[in-house]
């Protein structure tokens, strides 16, 4: 392990043991290995670092040469939300998927799976799994992340995730505390407002995270959110009520609280970056996720010294900000062990996140479909895609089912008169209509009413929550859009 730099103090590297930052590129810059031996503890990673298994484990090498004990932390959920794979697609389902199945033990194996290839390149922390209850159905964020919109099974399938990925020795942390599930606004541009009463909070939103705590989950992550009923004044991730008295208090949560991104504008245009990570840590986080969209040497260098600053100036406590580091420390540590306990003798199963996809498809209208003997036409109805998904990940079937049935041609629609393009490009071949989220968009509804109006034949695919009633002359519902729930669908389409 690198020595510290003997210039840095012990507020410097606290401030510095603290942050989670992102970088550019796919091999560490200068400023970051420099900021590692000054105290940097942790290091963010995202699509944009990522071409491969290999040059992701060759990346965590860089950094373990610097830091040994280094936190390297990813947001790969499966599913929709990749970065393993984030120009292909995931191999594994999304929670949603899971959730569809209702099975622990695949949820297990699942996640098991994903953390052994995590682990293989060298990260050791995941933020996941999304314990969010879908209650709102027009939520425009959560969706397929959440395991779905039944409290209990959303907790039994936490639990089950944070088991699984921890058994390959990657820190599970665990999402959005207390609940992102009940929004109609996505907290990366707004801040979100929940307005329900405590004892409704109790019983749907906080279940699956004390089923995840009472797992073991070594990290949870504060959501962006306001919930009046725990506190009035300040989103959960900068308010001492929901992260000390609630998290901490009363649900017992001895791990690392981890903040959500702190350029997300819920918290960003309210409070700016500098400002907002000093309240979240003097509320209780003790990780300050950045790096999203601010990944850069300036960014790390502003928080920094904003945090010594408050606490040179009085407002945020020196012991608080120690502790902060020695639970980040204590993480570390955590999964020095778990690596040095891990064995290549498990091979691990690179076929369950097929299996999964497959078993959480439902089929409406298979008793009378006849499978395709042409090349069809792929009409992919297509939404604005979050920023927590990405709009680099491919999705859909059309790659899958040309594959399987050579000549399968597709464009993508939006809008309005998204229908009647889709038959325009489709002329005589069967379409096969992918959506997303159908009850979300009235333009998708509108697209399928004139598609199956002038094509009843037309199989109608949604990888998204399929809450709009199953139509067309085969209905696939898939619970997600990753790469192995459209060669699940595309599978059925073809018949094999």
């Amino acid at each position: 392990m690198t020595t510290l730099a003997s210039g840095t103090d012990t507020l410097t590297r606290d401030a510095l043991t603290v942050l989670q930052p992102g970088f550019e590129g796919t091999t560490a810059p200068d400023w970051l290995l420099r900021r590692l031996g000054e105290g940097l503890a942790s290091v963010g990673l995202f699509g944009r670092n990522i071409t491969s298994p290999g040059q992701l484990a060759a990346l965590t090498a860089q950094l373990r040469a610097e830091r040994e004990d280094v936190l390297v932390a990813i947001d790969e959920e499966g599913g929709d939300v990749t970065r393993l794979e984030v120009r292909d697609g995931s191999s594994f389902p999304g929670n949603h998927a899971l959730g569809a199945v209702d099975d622990v033990v695949l949820t297990r194996e699942v996640a098991a799976e994903l953390g052994r290839r995590l682990a293989a390149c060298g990260v050791n922390l995941d933020w996941a799994p999304s314990a969010d209850v879908n209650s709102n159905p027009d939520n425009p964020v959560i969706g397929v992340r959440s395991f779905g919109a039944d409290t209990d099974l959303a907790a039994r399938h936490t639990a089950a995730y944070v088991t699984g990925l921890q058994s390959a020795g990657v820190a599970a942390c665990t999402k959005h505390f207390p609940g992102h599930g009940d929004t109609a606004v996505d907290s990366h541009h707004a801040l979100p407002r929940i307005d329900v009463d405590a004892e409704v909070l109790a019983e749907r939103d906080l279940k699956p995270f004390r089923a995840a705590i009472a797992a073991g989950s070594k990290a949870v992550m504060s959501a962006h959110i306001l919930v009046p009923a725990l506190d009035a004044e300040r989103p959960a991730t900068l308010s001492r009520r929901i992260l000390l008295d609630l998290l901490r208090g009363e649900l017992g949560f001895d791990g690392l609280i981890v903040t959500d991104g702190m350029e997300m504008r819920a918290i960003a245009d309210a409070y700016g970056i500098e400002r907002g990570s000093v309240l979240a840590i003097a509320a209780g986080a003790d990780a300050i996720c950045v790096g999203g969209g601010l990944a850069d040497e300036d960014t790390v260098r502003r928080l920094r010294d904003a945090l010594v600053a408050a606490v040179r100036s009085g407002e945020l406590p020196e012991e608080r900000l120690a502790d902060a580091a020695r639970r980040v420390r204590d993480l570390a540590d955590w999964t020095a062990r778990a690596a040095a306990g891990r064995t290549d003798a498990d091979a691990g199963d690179p076929e369950v996140g097929l299996r999964a996809a497959r078993r959480a498809l439902s089929v409406t209208g298979a008793e009378g479909y006849t499978p395709l003997t042409a090349a069809p036409y792929v009409a992919a109805f297509t939404p604005v895609a979050n920023i927590a998904v990405g709009h680099e990940t491919p999705w859909g079937v059309a790659a899958e089912l040309a594959r399987l049935v050579p000549g399968t041609e597709t464009g993508g629609f939006t809008g309005p008169d998204a229908g009647r393009e889709a038959l325009a490009a489709a002329g005589s071949r069967r379409v096969v209509a992918v959506v997303r989220d159908e009850h979300r968009h009235p333009w998708m509804t509108q697209a399928l009413d004139a598609l199956l109006a002038a094509r009843p034949d037309t199989v109608v695919v949604e990888m998204g929550v399929p809450r709009a009633e199953p139509r067309g002359a085969l209905y696939v519902a898939t619970h997600g859009a990753a790469r192995v729930c459209g060669r699940a669908a595309a599978e059925v389409i073809a018949g094999v």
